[in-house]
């Protein structure tokens, strides 16, 4: 773990995965589901550190970590996401810009991927973001101020974040022209985490095929605007 110190000031700790040639590496910021930093959102930056980017999870929870819902539900409530979004996120793209990544994006899953949204209207160093089926409350979205491209999946059978919700923040982002890419699959909440089936939560369910076109279709939108 590394202590990144956030624009305020104040620090957080954070998991880095750095490739096996980590010079002039790209970045990227990686923003946990509702449970914490735990091992799927570890594993979710070793891969990306494989495929040769600087993968960094912010521990938004401070060291804490849910294995139920109704922990994982407390913890997320008890977040303030504006404070994460803009000093916590930000704190994390500025610690790989000073560390050497000249480009960096921002993805997160579930409730990492809402403050994604949140990231691309609140964090001007980051380069572009990639959503995973998470969308904050439209309200709090200034479209205005997204600069930078965004891709997103999202699930058509989100019990969580509702596709209703999804085409609401697209029409938002069209009429800001911001420059975003949205794909829809044909799957549940959750459906590129491979533990989602063990959950015990019928929301939640693991998709392979769709996982991997959503990585496929990420590494590449990655590839483009981080060269």
């Amino acid at each position: 773990m590394i202590e990144i110190k956030r624009p305020d000031g104040k620090t957080l700790s954070g998991y880095l995965a750095e490739p096996a040639d980590k010079s002039n590496a790209p970045g990227v910021v990686v923003l946990q589901e509702w449970w914490g930093l735990d091992d799927e959102v570890k594993a979710v930056a070793d891969r990306l550190a494989k495929a040769g980017y600087r993968a960094l999870v912010p521990d938004l929870y401070r060291g804490k970590l849910a294995l139920e819902a109704n922990e994982a539900e407390h913890l997320m409530h008890d977040l303030n996401f504006g404070d994460a979004a803009s000093q916590d996120v930000r704190g994390a793209v500025q610690y790989l810009k000073a560390t050497g990544s000249n480009k960096v994006a921002v993805t997160g899953f579930c409730m990492g991927g809402a403050l994604t949204v949140l990231s691309a209207c609140n964090v001007p160093e980051l380069d572009a973001t990639v959503v995973w089926y998470g969308n904050p409350p439209l309200e709090y979205v200034n479209a205005s101020a997204i600069k930078t491209p965004m891709l997103a999946h999202w699930a058509l059978h989100d019990e969580f974040f509702s596709p209703a919700g999804v085409d609401q923040l697209e029409e938002k982002l069209k009429s800001a022209g911001v420059n975003y890419e949205f794909h829809r699959y044909d799957t549940k909440h959750a459906f590129a985490n491979p533990k989602s089936d063990s959950r015990g939560l019928p929301p939640l369910q693991y998709n392979a095929v769709a996982s991997q076109l959503a990585w496929d279709r990420t590494f590449e939108f990655l590839k483009k605007n981080l060269a």
